[in-house]
């Protein structure tokens, strides 16, 4: 794909401007990092707080009286326990059980949700769920266009935010949502992220993305050494797996059933029908033959996505996301081993270009914020 091609968004020029090193990811030009580096915005947003550029996330409206019982039949959790205001974690699954994405899934009303989806499967989830249109009484609309969003997580994150509205942002729970102003902008303030740290989503209108950015580094005294730092997919990525948060195409996809993938938590049978629901409750009561784990490298060495795991010489898994840990000063990773060997305190071994490292399965999430 030509960088011509890549679709970019409303903040590209201004990364550009902050001299952000801009790499291709799922069919997006996108920030990796600034000139600090990833570890210097790892640290901050698990110390201070970051400011991230989620614009090429998809939405999708779906609007009518039958809105919620339709998405509860596309997806694994209960979308009839939400209340107005709030959003939960969620996966569109196949017929066995797998993975066409993980989304949020937002009420706005009884006849009005958001599906917030990944960006490099926005048009595949898209037409996923036109295709499984019968007769509902919904209207869909792929809105990704009409959105900016962006993300400003991390302990400070709060006090940064609230310099710039007048909703009462201690007032929202985890995983709610309002209605109000950000900095003059009319925006939806979502408690969510995708950090392991508290923090907030700010959905707006994409030609307010650059206002906003702006207004946000300016209330998070931007410069300053303990300031908002504006941070790239590198750190979202390093922050996501110490909070070992699955990302789509690595710890789920279209081969791997939420039961293996850890997710049973997201997967509520006592609902009724949803799709793949059979399969699963199948793979429940046989029992999975694989599972998702954490390790942690014992033996100096870096593991990296897609190296085998080696358990009692047997080649019998990939790592499915792993690297260095800044803030715990590990090295770390995960991936799918046969589930006779997925106990915890377990030694296994991964092969780094060649050498087999000892590591060890450890408990997830490696990194766990403190309550404060």
């Amino acid at each position: 794909m030509t960088e011509l091609s890549l679709k970019k968004t409303p903040l590209n020029e201004v990364h550009r401007r902050m001299g952000a090193r801009m790499v291709e990811f799922g069919g997006w030009e996108m920030p990796v990092q600034y000139g600090g580096g990833t570890i210097e915005e790892h640290m901050r947003v698990r110390t201070r707080a970051g400011l991230f550029d989620v614009s090429h996330m998809g939405e999708i409206e779906v609007r009518g009286p039958d809105a919620i019982a339709f998405i509860n039949r596309l997806t694994s959790n209960n979308v009839a326990k939400l209340v107005d205001g709030q959003a939960q974690y969620s996966t569109l699954t196949t017929p066995q059980g797998t993975v066409v994405d993980d989304l949020l899934v937002y009420r706005l009303a009884a006849d009005h949700l958001m599906l917030v989806v990944n960006a490099a499967t926005t048009d595949k989830d898209w037409h996923w769920i036109q295709q499984h249109k019968t007769d509902e009484k919904v209207e869909l609309r792929n809105a990704s266009d009409d959105f900016c969003q962006l993300a400003i997580q991390g302990p400070a994150a709060l006090d940064v935010l609230q310099k710039l509205t007048k909703t009462a942002l201690d007032e929202i729970k985890r995983y709610h949502f309002r209605a109000g102003e950000v900095g003059g902008v009319a925006s939806l303030i979502s408690r969510t992220g995708y950090t392991g740290e508290d923090g907030f989503e700010i959905y707006a209108p994409p030609d307010k993305a650059e206002h906003l950015w702006e207004q946000l580094l300016e209330a998070g005294r931007y410069g300053a050494p303990d300031g908002l730092l504006p941070c790239g997919l590198g750190a979202r990525n390093t922050l996501r797996l110490e909070a070992a948060m699955p990302l789509y195409g690595h710890e789920i996809d279209e081969t791997t059933t939420l039961l293996e993938a850890g997710l049973e938590w997201i997967c509520k049978f006592d609902k009724g029908d949803f799709i793949g629901r059979e399969a699963l409750l199948k793979q429940k009561q046989e029992g999975v033959r694989r599972r998702l784990i954490g390790f942690e490298m014992i033996e100096r060495g870096i593991a990296r996505d897609g190296q085998e795991i080696v358990i009692d010489g047997q080649r019998c898994g990939r790592a499915t996301s792993a690297g260095p840990a800044p803030y715990l000063k590990k090295n770390i990773g995960l991936g799918y081993v046969p589930v006779e060997h997925a106990s915890e305190g377990r030694r296994i071994h991964i092969d780094v270009r060649g050498r087999l490292l000892a590591a060890q399965i450890v408990p997830t999430p490696f990194y766990k914020r403190p309550r404060r």
